[in-house]
């Protein structure tokens, strides 16, 4: 090998050296952030959440057996839902504000504690077990779970200021059909899947699903009834769910709570 291909193969080999330095370095911030948030079992700054949204409908997946895992969570002792005050707060403006459309909030998990958050790690590794894969996910193979992100050691929910919910019509007595249901693992639960969320004009772009499933018009701009409210009243969405806001001013943006989901009594 003469000099100048050896001395571009070494130069070869010190810049790919840098990149996984700086990679891994990255990652063990990443990681460290992690390690270091704090966890607490302190409630004096949660409420139960119907008794700041009285109007809103409980339906708490977790505490029951339909959901993706297919059994009661861990740390769901009652079918209730905590929240923080000033997310609860919040939540009761956008109650206020679709109920006047002629809607209720309709809730599905909010805050979350840490152990409910190692029962999913738990199942997600245990690969066998796909008791629920035909309701919440047959599209994908469970081993990509945490690969595609739908599946994390830490959730936002354990902050205490998210909540996943739906919208509920008054006059049908039903929920509002919004094209999939709570806790679907694909694209189709993207709220920009066959629409712009910004503009909320519906597209009809199905390209992200896998097998070609879209929604309607209407499913789109059930969608967007409920994104809009909570944007409006200081919530903000997560790009892979449209039932997921959190308080965009959260109280504790650094703390993982992991006392049990059970009525507070003060």
């Amino acid at each position: 090998m003469n000099r100048s291909r050896l001395g571009m193969l070494i130069a070869l080999i010190l810049l790919t050296i840098g990149i996984l330095v700086v990679t891994i370095g990255i990652d063990g911030k990443k990681q460290a952030r992690t390690a270091d948030a704090e966890v607490s079992e302190d409630v004096s700054q949660f409420v139960t959440l119907t008794d700041a949204v009285p109007d809103a409908i409980m339906e708490i997946r977790y505490f029951g057996t339909y959901n993706f895992v297919g059994t009661r969570i861990d740390g769901y002792l009652e079918p209730t839902a905590l929240l923080t005050r000033v997310a609860a707060d919040s939540l009761k403006a956008v109650s206020d504000d679709v109920k006047a459309l002629g809607y209720r909030l309709k809730i599905y998990d909010a805050y979350r504690p840490q152990q409910a958050v190692d029962h999913f790690v738990r199942w997600a590794a245990n690969i066998p077990d796909t008791l629920m894969k035909h309701y919440f996910y047959p599209d994908l193979d469970k081993s990509v779970l945490f690969e595609q992100e739908y599946i994390y050691a830490k959730s936002g929910h354990s902050r205490g200021s998210t909540v996943d919910l739906t919208l509920f019509d008054m006059e049908t007595e039903k929920e509002l059909d919004m094209g999939g249901t709570f806790d679907w693992f694909g694209p189709e639960s993207h709220p920009d899947f066959c629409g712009n969320p910004d503009s909320a004009e519906f597209t009809g772009d199905n390209s992200k699903s896998p097998v070609g499933r879209s929604i309607t018009p209407e499913q789109f701009r059930n969608r967007m009834i409920l994104r809009q409210a909570m944007l409006r009243h200081g919530f903000k969405g997560l790009e892979s769910e449209w039932w997921h806001f959190t308080l965009k001013d959260e109280p504790f943006p650094d703390t993982y709570f992991n006392f049990p989901v059970k009525q507070i009594v003060k």
